[in-house]
């Protein structure tokens, strides 16, 4: 097929692992259903108050986009926090230490695409936060 479609209402949402206490994350993973060969890209949506795990990637580039809502994302070593607004974009280069967090009062949604995708798992850094 030359092509492929995604509708928000055929998204299927995967809640990640939080502890009972925190409000969660939760991922519409799109790399199979649109085909992805050499890339991989994810929808997250974060409830407020929402983080994710801090961690850097060896060889892959991230870029995230803010659909909706107020990305703030932790950088580097040691972490300098960044704000971006809906319709803002940020790029991470490899080997760069993240973490996302939503301190809003609204939900958190991002698309979040990387090159080339990873066969290992990202290096599990200390919270940020």
């Amino acid at each position: 097929m030359a092509f492929r479609v995604i509708r928000p209402d055929g998204l299927e949402w995967i809640t990640r692992p939080h502890e009972p206490e925190e409000p969660a994350r939760h991922v519409a993973e799109l790399s199979e259903p649109a085909g992805f060969a050499h890339t991989r890209a994810n929808i997250w949506r974060y409830e407020p108050g929402a983080k994710g795990r801090r961690h850097r990637h060896p060889i892959q580039e991230e870029t995230f986009v803010v659909l909706a809502g107020t990305l703030t994302m932790y950088l580097g070593d040691p972490p300098q926090r960044h704000d971006v607004p809906v319709g803002g974009l940020i790029h991470v280069e490899p080997g760069t230490p993240l973490q996302t967090a939503n301190h809003g009062d609204e939900d958190l949604v991002l698309y979040a695409y990387g090159f080339p995708p990873e066969s290992q798992h990202a290096e599990i850094l200390d919270s940020a936060l």
